[in-house]
Parts: structure tokens; sequence; C-alpha cells
């Protein structure tokens, strides 16, 4: 069994939950896995992921998570915890199919239950096709100790975040003790709720791309920015405040990041585009609203190695806080090629609808827009106009 705990499974996936459950509890939802790297999967995966995701039905909230839970993540109520003590996941959930080597998942039901899979999902995905594959990491730990002397020597802040793409659990729990040993205050925290509670680090995440593409889709793509800031404000009082800027891309965020936003959240998180510019953009922004960008913070997060932070870190030269979120680079630089792969947000039916409509994102990047062709259109014209 690959997932084994409830809590291997990334912070803001339960952070989202939450949110969900309070602002839109009987929404239901459509993810889709979308293989980006054209990969082969091998004859019987299906069967294989099937077992995994069957075996998941199991997994309970223990004793010891829960109390990691009260004492570390002050932002959930008491109402949330127990409702994380009463959930299981449910296999009907997920469609799994295979036609040759292509790989079809599929994931449906209420929004506030099924936003737990992505994470985990992906993970059994990664460690199952290397295991099926016969593919062995090598001594990554060598690489992985001198990665995380040179993040400390440049004065780098990271994150670890490599939960989705990771090799396997072993090695991103091997990677993030090694973090701690060599970066000390350096290392912030990682994503992993379940690694964070067993090497006494800080659980790391706030909100994901779905939380806007959701709020598009039911509220309309003018209004979703603020309309996401604004619940999320509403659930969390202040607290979890760094705001994810590319769902509608960037230029359209920062319209809606009006100064009481720039003031309330601690900062943004770049995860598409150019950095640099990003950088620049948010600095005038901060300007724009009269608010101090040294007592903000920006959260680097896109396919980040050695060379980019460094590239990145020299160029923010102290103007903002600059932390640095990075993934596949540290729980997965094992000698193997990385799956590319993402679960996306692909429909949503908001209470009181008759029917699923589309969901989008327009990443700063083109060909990463998710969803359909037409709706991607359909949201580019109305963005324009705005």
């Amino acid at each position: 069994m690959i997932i084994r705990d409830l809590l291997d499974n990334d912070l803001y996936k339960f952070t989202t939950m939450n949110a969900i459950q309070k602002k839109f509890p009987n929404a239901e939802v459509l993810y889709k896995f979308i293989n980006r790297g054209k990969t082969d999967f091998p004859n019987g995966f299906a069967e294989e992921l099937r077992k995994e995701v069957d075996a998941m039905s199991d997994l309970v909230l223990t004793a010891e998570g829960e109390a990691f839970l009260r004492k570390k993540c002050y932002y959930f109520d008491s109402v949330f915890v127990d409702l994380l003590k009463g959930y299981r996941f449910n296999p009907n959930e997920v469609i799994i199919k295979q036609n040759g080597g292509d790989l079809e998942v599929e994931i449906v039901g209420l929004w506030y239950r099924t936003v737990l899979w992505e994470v985990p999902l992906m993970a059994v995905i990664s460690e199952l096709y290397f295991k099926l594959t016969n593919q062995k990491a090598n001594d990554f730990q060598a690489t992985a100790i001198a990665k995380a002397k040179e993040f400390k020597a440049i004065g780098a802040e990271i994150s670890e975040f490599g939960t989705r793409r990771r090799f396997s659990f072993e090695v991103q729990n091997r990677v993030v003790e090694i973090l701690k040993e060599q970066m000390g205050k350096y290392l912030n925290g990682t994503s992993n709720v379940l690694l964070a509670m067993k090497h006494d680090l800080t659980p790391i995440g706030t909100h994901p791309h779905e939380w806007f593409m959701y709020h598009g889709a039911h509220y309309g793509y003018r209004m979703a920015n603020a309309i996401g800031l604004e619940n999320w404000v509403d659930v969390y009082q202040g607290s979890l405040g760094i705001a994810l800027t590319d769902t509608f891309t960037t230029d359209n965020f920062f319209q809606s990041f009006k100064p009481k936003y720039a003031k309330l959240f601690d900062g943004v998180r770049w995860d598409s585009g150019d950095a640099l510019l990003f950088t620049d953009k948010t600095l005038q922004h901060y300007e724009k609203s009269r608010v101090d960008a040294k007592s903000k913070t920006i959260v680097y997060s896109d396919g980040l190695d050695l060379e980019k932070v460094k590239e990145i870190k020299k160029y923010v030269n102290e103007r903002i806080h600059d932390v640095y979120g990075i993934g596949t680079y540290l729980s997965n630089d094992t000698g193997v090629k990385p799956l590319n792969m993402v679960i996306k947000l692909f429909t949503a039916k908001p209470e009181g609808y008759s029917k699923h409509i589309p969901t989008v994102k327009l990443s700063d990047v083109s060909g990463k827009h998710t969803g359909e062709q037409e709706e991607v259109e359909l949201c580019e014209r109305i963005l324009k106009k705005h």
C-alpha cells in the first residue's frame, strides 16, 4: 500500500476542503488526469492503480494526527478536525481506465470530499509507475545534501513541495530529513502534512488554482478572483495569507487585488511565466497600493532548481521577502525521468445549477491553459474586455 496515512497529503488540500465545506458544501465537481508528458503506462497499470485506490478507503485520521492538527494548524476549528476524524476516501469517486499505454482517471462527486484525492492519487501514479517499470533510485542522498548546502549558502529560504511527483514516500521522507539536518532556519517547512508531523516542521500551503477556477464557473470570470479572495478571508480571517495569482493570468489577478487585499494578505505566489517580470509587476502593485513591499512575501514555486533560485534571488535583491517552494527537483532527483502530469478541476456544478459547467485555468504560459478549448477562448474574450 503506497498511501498509508490520511495526512500523507499536501496542506492546501485540507485548507481548501475546510473552505469548501463552509462555503460550498453541496457543490459537485469533476477532475481529470492530464498526462502532459505523454507517458506510456505499462500493461496492467490501471488494475494496480485500482487496488491502491481501493485500499485508501481504510485510511483514518490517527490520534497523533488529530493532536498535530489541533496544535499546529491553529486556523482549523474543532468542527473541521472532527469532520476529518469521520472522513473516509470513497473509491467509487475515482474512475480508472486504460487503453494501451493511455491512462484515464476521473474523480467525480461532492467537491468538499473529492478535493482530497488529487495529491495522493498523483503520488500513487508516480510511485507505481516507477515500481512497475522496475526503475530504481540512485544515491539521491548525496545530491540532496549538496543541494541543501547550496541553498543555505545563498541564504534561500525554501519549503519542500514534492509530494505529487515524488519517486516514493521513502525518498521524500529522507529528503525532508536531510533538508532539516542541513538547512536549519532556511527550511520553512514542507507541504506534506504527515512529513511535517514526523519531522516537527511547519506544514506549508494555502489555496490552489481550483479555488479560483470554481469561482469562475460559479460567479463568472470577471468576479472570480475578487470573490475567491473575499471568501478565503471570510473563512480564515487573515491567516493562510499567500494568494495564488495566475489562475486567470497575473495581470487579471492584480486588477482584483485591491489595497484591502494587498494589505491583508501576507504576499503572493508565482507559479507560471517569467519570474523576474512577475517580481516587477508585484513590486509595482504594492507601490501603487501604498504598501511597503519589504513587509510582504513572494513564494516562487514553478519548476525551480538551484540555478533558477540563484537568478531570482539575485534579481529580487532584498526588495521583497523571497521564499521558494521546491518540488520534484528535491523529491525526485533520483536518476529517473519524473512524470509530467497534473490533475485539474474540469467541471463544476454549484448548488442549484441544473448541470455541470466547464472550468478553466489561464496560466501566464499559454501552453499550460487547461479546460475545454471553447471555454478557454470564451474566458479570454471576457477578460480582454475587463
